[in-house]
């Protein structure tokens, strides 16, 4: 079934998170006390506060800050993202992006642990923000089969269900250049709040996501994609006033 996957019917997606506030001690006092609860579980013999950095990873007490998107379309490999501190802005830019051009029963998502991650973080996050779920994304009442999402990691898995994989892991295996060379993902929040810098982050969003499609291309033995092919946009970028 891989082999007949019409490539330029794919969406490869990447996103990067970080906690909603900056520090633990800005988060309004009754998310506070749910963070408390949830740090708790995860490292009880650990203050909530010095966890405070693996609030990003968690929807309820994260937030998205950038999207990279990238699909193939004649010879080349379109690349355009979405980044900011606007996340109800760059939410429903995507959102207009899936509804516009992957609304078809053919088109489909990938992402790397996209199942477990990136596609329902995005899904929560645009709820949460009271943006209408596109359609790809919207999972009710759906039969396995039918939920349009490719994910390179539970391909790799064949069944083993207790094995994880690492992009950069897999990109090594395939001999594709590491997406890790500038930063890794326990920096993408200090980048954004303290730094600022968000043309970095997207960049590295960016490597990541084309990371993915090169992942992609290895298991359905094509050629990868060449540094001549890429096409990149000038991100969009949605700054709160």
């Amino acid at each position: 079934m891989l082999y007949q996957i019409n490539l330029e019917r794919i969406l490869f997606i990447d996103i990067e998170t970080v906690p909603a506030t900056e520090t633990y001690q800005e988060m309004p006092e009754r998310l506070k006390a749910l963070w408390d609860k949830k740090a708790g579980r995860l490292s009880p013999e650990v203050k909530p506060e010095d966890v405070y950095e693996q609030a990003g990873i968690y929807a309820e007490f994260g937030k998205i800050i950038c999207i990279s998107a990238g699909f193939f379309k004649d010879e080349g490999f379109r690349i355009k993202s979405f980044a900011g501190s606007d996340e109800p802005g760059l939410l429903s830019a995507f959102g207009q992006l899936l509804n516009t051009y992957y609304n078809h029963r053919e088109s489909l998502l990938c992402g790397h642990n996209g199942k477990e991650f990136d596609f329902p973080y995005i899904a929560r996050r645009m709820l949460i923000n009271r943006i209408h779920l596109p359609e790809i994304l919207n999972l009710a009442g759906k039969r396995p089969w039918e939920v349009a999402h490719l994910d390179t990691m539970e391909l790799w898995k064949f069944g083993d269900y207790k094995h994880y994989t690492s992009l950069d892991l897999l990109a090594f295996s395939f001999g594709i250049p590491t997406p890790k060379d500038d930063m890794d993902g326990s920096m993408v929040a200090g980048v954004f709040y303290r730094e600022k810098d968000i043309d970095r982050i997207v960049a590295y969003c960016q490597q990541d996501m084309i990371t993915v499609a090169q992942v992609l291309l290895s298991y359905m033995g094509k050629p990868l994609i060449k540094e001549e092919q890429f096409i990149v946009s000038e991100p969009a970028l949605f700054e709160k006033e």
